[in-house]
Formats: structure tokens, C-alpha cells, sequence
């Protein structure tokens, strides 16, 4: 049996992260011996231990021996590749998932993608989540276009999908009744732009902001925001309130392909959107939900007054067309088959 290692930086709660427990999932239940090893630990190593997946720390990884590396996140990149030097591999497989894995410095990122371009070689494959961030990162020659691919990321579309009894459960859970509810999700973090949120939702009128998450801005957000929004920390319901929600909000500066956006797309929500990275290839334009400029409160503002105007009729063909486009395009499923093709290709040119 064909044994694949997925390398991640940390397991921690994030998009990226919960990407790879959900791969790691599938691939084991289609055959493949799976493990998963962290740089760092976290709380979803425990979720890969219900689901019967091995997580350990990275020097682990001599007793698993793998044919393949499949490395997520930049730090993890890096390992994988240099691992390489010392390990007898027959892959190694880079995934980059935003268009700067990086904090605000400029400089940092600049690094990042020198490491990069320096191990390039040292890596089969480099995957990017999105076109845009594939592009950005050969634009900068930090990889080859020979070695470049791109494979989105997948969300569950039985789990994500539209019910109306979850919508009633969870709405009453909450305390909603007819107010239109707005729904963001993510790291409470500077990349997310949630002061810009929070401003918009002031301009507002007859509607509630739901923010799930956590993160090193929270009491700072706590303290800027609005009586008309609330914090609901850490949630592992997402798709309850998926339902419960009417519209999905993401006011990012800095983005690959967000996950948030592929389940909201999934669970037929309308989503008004920064167009960072590769949101412009999640959200289909004026057809299930609208772009706006990052760090335009005005565009950001009038983009939620538009969709909360929206009739009932064409609020449903906006859901309508946001799960066909989730259900052709992201179904976990059939990103699971292009990463197989890719696994089978690169051990099949090794041979």
C-alpha cells in the first residue's frame, strides 16, 4: 500500500488546516495509508484520532516511512523539501494555500518567496489553491511553471448543504426570529479586516452580524463593535449556522481560496466578498453574491444593503446557482480524485 504523509506547520483551527484533516479522511477511506505530521501540535490532532488517523510530531516520520510528502503551509513546505536530502522519497509535494503565506512585513514575504525559488528543485510538485496565487508566486519566479499545478480546496457537500430544519433549529438556538442575519467566520487576525466589518455593519439597518472565531484581535473587536453585532468564539457548527445565516460576509485583505466561501457556497448562501486572491474564483460575480474592492467601506457597505434587499426570489436563484457552482467545482470528492491523479502521475515518473 502506498503510504502518504501530509505535512502541515500546525494543527490548529484553521482553514487550511481542517483542508488537510478532511483530506487525510477521504484518502483513508479510498484505500491509501494516511498519517499526518505536525510542526507544531494542536487541537485537530485529536479529531484526526477519532477519525482513526495517526498525528505526531514530525520526527515521527522515519518510522512511517512514505513514498510521498504532501506538504501543507509554508514552514511545512520547507521541511518537506529539505527532507528530501536525507530521506529516500520517491515525492515530495508542496501546497500553498494563500497569496502570501505571511504576517504584515513585506519583507517577510519577499523572503518567503526567496526560500521558495531556492528549494524549488527539491519539490515534484508545488499545488496552489488558486490561480491567483499561483500566479502571483510565478510572477515572482519563487517556482517554475513545470512544476506548477493548481487543485482547489474541497468542502464536504452532504454536510454543507441547504436544510431548512437546521435553519429553524439553529435560528431559534440563537434567539433570531425575522431579523436578516450576516455571517462571518474566521481568525479574529489583521488579514481578516474585521474593523472594516464592523464599520460597515454601523450602515446597516434591520440586520445582525454573526462572527465565529477567535483570535489575537478579539477584545479589540469586542471593544469597536456595534450592538448589532455578536461573538460566538470557536464554533464547531458551521454549517448550522450556515442555515441559520441569510447572507455570508468576508472583508479580507489577504486570501487564497477561502474555505468559508466554498461552504457558504455549498450551503446556497449569498456571500458579498473582498476580491483578494482567489475569492473572485469562489464567488461568481452578481450570480452568487458580489465583489467588492479590499478596504472599501463604502463598496462593502452598499454591496450588504444590496443583498439584503434582494427579493426572496432572487435571493433563492442566488443560492440556487451558488450550490450547483459549489457542487461542480469544490465537491471534496472530486478534489480528492485530481490529488490522486497527481499522487499516481509523480510515483508512476519515479518508477
Amino acid at each position: 500500500m502506498i503510504r502518504i504523509a501530509l505535512i502541515v506547520t500546525g494543527l490548529e483551527r484553521g482553514g487550511a488546516e481542517l483542508q488537510v484533516v478532511q483530506l487525510a479522511t477521504a484518502l483513508q477511506s479510498r484505500g491509501w495509508d494516511i498519517a499526518v505530521f505536525a510542526l507544531r501540535p494542536g487541537p485537530l490532532a485529536d479529531e484526526l484520532g477519532r477519525r482513526g488517523i495517526t498525528a505526531a510530531p514530525l520526527h515521527r516520520i522515519l518510522a512511517f516511512r512514505p513514498h510521498v510528502l504532501h506538504a501543507h503551509l509554508f514552514h511545512a513546505n520547507l521541511a518537506a523539501r529539505l527532507a528530501r536530502l536525507f530521506l529516500l522519497l520517491t515525492a515530495v509535494i508542496s501546497t500553498v494555500h494563500s497569496l502570501a503565506e505571511s504576517n504584515r512585513r513585506s519583507g517577510r514575504i519577499r523572503f518567503r518567496d526567496l526560500a521558495y525559488r531556492l528549494t524549488d528543485a527539491l519539490s515534484n510538485a508545488t499545488v496552489f489553491v488558486s490561480t491567483a496565487v499561483a500566479n502571483r508566486h510565478l510572477a515572482v519566479s519563487a517556482v517554475t511553471a513545470a512544476r506548477t499545478h493548481v487543485i482547489p480546496n474541497g468542502v464536504d457537500t452532504g454536510h454543507y448543504r441547504p436544510d431548512p430544519d437546521r435553519r429553524a433549529r439553529t435560528r431559534a438556538a440563537l434567539g433570531l426570529t425575522e431579523e436578516f442575519v450576516w455571517l462571518a467566520a474566521g481568525r479574529l487576525m489583521w488579514k481578516k479586516n474585521y474593523p472594516l466589518l464592523l464599520r460597515a455593519m454601523e450602515r446597516q439597518r434591520g440586520s445582525v452580524l454573526l462572527i465565529a472565531g477567535e483570535g489575537p484581535d478579539e477584545a479589540a473587536l469586542r471593544s469597536e463593535a456595534p450592538a448589532t453585532v455578536r461573538f460566538l468564539g470557536v464554533r464547531t457548527d458551521t454549517a448550522e449556522l450556515m442555515n441559520a445565516a441569510d447572507a455570508l460576509v468576508l472583508s479580507s485583505v489577504v486570501e487564497g481560496l477561502p474555505m468559508v466561501l466554498l461552504e457558504a457556497a455549498a450551503s446556497g448562501l449569498p456571500c458579498v466578498a473582498t476580491a483578494v486572491g482567489g475569492v473572485s474564483e469562489a464567488v461568481l460575480a452578481s450570480r452568487t453574491g458580489y465583489l467588492v474592492a479590499p478596504g472599501d467601506i463604502d463598496a462593502l457597505s452598499n454591496a450588504m444593503a444590496l443583498v439584503t434587499a434582494l427579493s426572496a426570489g432572487e435571493r433563492e436563484a442566488m443560492s440556487r446557482e451558488a450550490r450547483e457552482y459549489a457542487l461542480a467545482r469544490f465537491d471534496l470528492q472530486a478534489v480528492v480524485e485530481q490529488w490522486e491523479h497527481l499522487y499516481t502521475a509523480l510515483l508512476a515518473e519515479e518508477s
